[in-house]
């Protein structure tokens, strides 16, 4: 792709400015009782929709005694809570590098440069008014107009000229370059991915990937499509893209082992499962259940884990969505021929498959339907995610400075879903095992001497929990300390009360708590052989409990099971803790 050989200066106005110096808040769960000033307290409504006041986020003041209160457990995942930070502005498109592949140990480049044209210069996004929402439709319900009507905007894009920030394959490098090393942050390598950043920048990159599609035709009220994986009639590869050659939609590099109706593994993990076609259909139903409920009811399990302007990466962690189905999702498409799983199965190649943008309209939906499921899911208060910036082209080839804050709400962005079945919410998963697992207690190791471990084979133990007792607002996690090679996939799933012989087929009961997936990605430039991730999963746990009539029990069994990579992984530590939502 080119790029400018002399350096332009790209400026944009910061509108809010938070400086390091300033109070601003590690996080924040509820603004309206930590601001000293009640005036300019943030307001949330209960549903989460509704953006913050942005005035009252860059002038308000907090008491670090009152901030120190509000920190529960869930929120101590940085290294220090009480270091207070900037949120991260947009990147400077001149300082854009060299690309690396994300599963290479030897930090292989990218063959061409994912980094933008610099045409400048840079202005603040104003969201155009509307009159009318647009409706993204299900892949699987489109109809031959719109077939068509897609398949010209797509072609149109790839027609741009190589250099044009709307081009199809520059398009595709905006997610390389925010993905892969491209920018720097402080000087660090800058990853969206594996943070709380993951659904706003996938929001904002889709509102400007479809706009351009819609000049191209000239047609403002065309939509993404979404794939509806979450609907058994959606759990294929979308008909509109299992086609030849002659499709602009088609794309060589995927699995073609996954394609003609091949009933999809929202959990996959590198090989086919042993299931039924309506085994496979249930265990993806749990695996939603598990991902948008049981496993998601506090805004930081579901969003992910904090990206500061200080802060490296040594400590990310995922949301539920991201971590599976979607990584899982990138793997079942690309192809397992290709050297590093192109086009799907690679951060940088993976926007090349225009059924990147299908999978990630899903992923955008379910941000507005978890909004939908009750108690404190809420989008994220903290000043540090609602201000953090990112950088795009629009439709007139316009660089523009958008902001989280403004993209919470997709219907203010002018789009909202054709409404479709969501079984998931009423499959609770069912109990499998009668009675408790007491028996093997002697032949089980207790946590803190089964720790440290390589998980390569199914590693069995007892969790002596740190309490047994809860309020109604608070929520118990089952914390699993990973130390892993983040160049490698890896996937292993979570069972509770049970062992050695536990079915791991079957994923549609109680006994299943989550899995972890780790779609390779690299950060840390001076590690040359490996490149070594920490990082804590948390799996939600109280319901769990109560459904298989733990909740009183001092101990739980826990079942550990590597399904791909496994060896790449340690499990240095599990505990439990209770925690404020």
């Amino acid at each position: 792709m080119a790029t400018s050989t002399h350096p332009i200066i790209i400026s944009c106005t910061n509108n809010i400015s938070l400086s390091t110096k300033s109070s601003s808040p590690r996080n924040v769960s509820r603004p309206s009782q930590i601001f000293l000033n009640p005036s300019r307290a943030i307001k949330i409504r209960s549903e989460g929709r509704e953006n913050p006041d942005t005035d009252s986020l860059s002038s308000a003041k907090l008491d670090r005694r009152n901030v120190l209160l509000g920190l529960g457990g869930l929120y101590a995942a940085t290294s220090n809570p009480l270091a207070l930070a900037d949120y991260i502005k947009a990147p400077d498109i001149n300082s854009c590098g060299t690309a690396i592949i994300s599963n290479t140990q030897n930090k292989e480049p990218v063959p061409y440069s994912c980094c933008p044209p610099t045409l400048g210069p840079c202005v603040p996004y104003k969201i155009p008014t509307f009159s009318k929402l647009n409706v993204r439709p299900a892949a699987h319900a489109v109809d031959d107009d719109y077939l068509n009507k897609y398949k010209t905007a797509i072609q149109r894009m790839k027609d741009l000229p190589a250099d044009d920030p709307r081009n199809f394959y520059q398009q595709a490098n905006v997610h390389c370059a925010y993905c892969n090393e491209a920018y720097k942050l402080n000087d660090k390598p800058y990853q969206i991915h594996y943070t709380w950043l993951f659904f706003p920048f996938h929001r904002w990159y889709l509102y400007f990937y479809e706009r351009i599609l819609q000049s191209l035709i000239d047609d403002p009220t065309f939509t993404l499509p979404y794939w509806n994986w979450d609907n058994p009639q959606g759990m294929i590869l979308p008909e509109i893209f299992d086609d030849d050659e002659s499709s602009p939609l088609y794309d060589k590099s995927r699995n073609q082992d996954h394609r003609k109706g091949y009933v999809m593994d929202l959990a996959y993990a590198g090989e086919e499962t042993k299931a039924s076609e309506f085994q496979t259909v249930k265990n993806n139903l749990a695996v939603m259940y598990r991902q948008m409920l049981t496993n998601a009811p506090c805004p930081l399990l579901f969003f992910g884990k904090p990206l500061r302007n200080d802060n490296d990466f040594e400590h990310s962690g995922m949301g539920t969505i991201e971590n599976v189905p979607h990584n899982s999702i990138h793997r079942w498409v690309g192809d397992p021929t290709e050297a590093h799983h192109e086009d799907m199965g690679n951060f940088y190649s993976a926007a090349k498959d225009p059924v990147f943008y299908c999978h990630h309209s899903n992923v955008d939906r379910m941000w507005t339907l978890w909004k939908t499921l009750g108690g404190n899911r809420k989008d994220i208060a903290d000043p540090d995610w609602l201000q953090t910036e990112f950088l795009f082209y629009d439709e007139t080839k316009t660089l523009v400075k958008v902001k989280v804050a403004d993209c919470v709400d997709n219907e203010k962005l002018g789009y909202t879903f054709q409404k479709m079945p969501t079984p998931w919410e009423n499959f609770k998963p069912t109990r499998k095992r009668k009675t408790k697992l007491r028996s093997t207690t002697a032949s089980v190791p207790p946590s803190t001497t089964a720790f440290p471990v390589n998980l390569c084979n199914i590693t069995t133990l007892y969790v002596t929990r740190a309490s047994t007792s809860k309020t109604a607002s608070q929520e118990e996690l089952l914390d699993l300390d990973l130390e892993y090679d983040d160049t490698q996939f890896i996937r292993f799933d979570v069972f509770v009360n049970e062992d050695y012989d536990v079915n791991t087929v079957e994923l549609d009961r109680v006994e299943y708590a989550g899995s972890f997936s780790n779609l390779a990605h690299v950060h840390k430039p001076h590690i040359t052989t490996s490149s070594t991730t920490k990082t804590t999963f948390s799996l939600a746990i109280s319901e769990l409990l109560q459904d298989s009539g733990l909740q009183d029990d001092d101990k739980i069994l826990v079942c550990l099971v590597p399904r791909a990579g496994g060896c790449y992984l340690n499990v240095n530590k599990a505990s439990t803790q209770i925690v404020d939502c």
